[in-house]
């Protein structure tokens, strides 16, 4: 264990926070060290929107309403980008095309580490925070708010400030079930009880009336929300 690894393991979302502001500096080398992250091919293709002001914060409330968003000292709306790349592509005499699965995962996947690493920079310097990825609900609507163009796409965001309240950390899948050597090893329904009752202890009072695993039907046993699909498509990403 060392400094780095036990930051690492004492997360926990940070949804309440104070009314005390990130300093500019301050927030521009958390950014930056987001920024470091690794990324397909050094084409860094996500970018990042910072919203700071308390009106535009309260415009993205009124479309996803968690708390967190309006009370937030920095709002950071990570943006899957090919609008970049078209530039690229044609400034050197090609064809762009961007439709596709694979395209779509090139950008989600540097937005998503570039994510973290912002997320544990911030906490290094005392800062908190929750990513946000219901925003992806109202694609279009988030989309018009930040004036984002063709090829563009909200992922997630960061609600980020310094924290009023840190919950005690989450527990995880046990490392059996999630880490397997060398191949594959599917879970049984024994091993899905057992950790609905793991969260459910860890809930306590604050224990929602339903398990862990029941709340996955409301994410994958329904159609998907089509506000994603729908935005892609408008932005010629499928």
């Amino acid at each position: 264990m060392n400094e780095t690894i036990n930051l690492m393991m004492q997360h926990s979302s940070v949804r309440n926070f104070t009314e005390e502001k990130i300093p500019e500096q301050v927030l521009k080398t958390i950014i930056d060290a987001g920024r470091a992250a690794p990324n397909w091919k050094n084409f860094q293709s996500y970018s990042i929107v910072v919203v700071q002001s308390q009106e535009q914060k309260d415009a993205i409330f009124a479309q996803q309403p968690q708390k967190a968003i309006k009370n937030c000292a920095a709002f950071l709306v990570f943006v899957g980008d090919l609008h970049r790349a078209k530039t690229a592509v044609e400034m050197n005499g090609g064809a762009f095309q961007p439709e596709g699965v694979e395209s779509l995962l090139i950008t989600s996947v540097d937005a998503a580490v570039a994510g973290q690493n912002t997320l544990l920079a911030a906490q290094s310097l005392g800062y908190g925070g929750v990513m946000v990825g219901l925003i992806r609900e109202q694609s279009s609507e988030i989309s018009e708010l930040l004036n984002l163009p063709d090829y563009t796409y909200p992922i997630f965001a960061i609600a980020l400030g310094k924290p009023a309240r840190v919950n005690a950390v989450k527990p995880r899948l046990p490392y059996d079930a999630l880490v397997f050597p060398e191949k594959y090893i599917e879970q049984d329904e024994e091993v899905l009880r057992q950790y609905d009752k793991v969260q459910d202890d860890y809930a306590g009072a604050r224990r929602l009336n339903s398990t862990w695993s029941s709340r996955m039907v409301d994410q994958w046993g329904k159609p998907e929300n089509p506000s994603t699909r729908e935005n892609l498509t408008e932005k010629g990403l499928l």
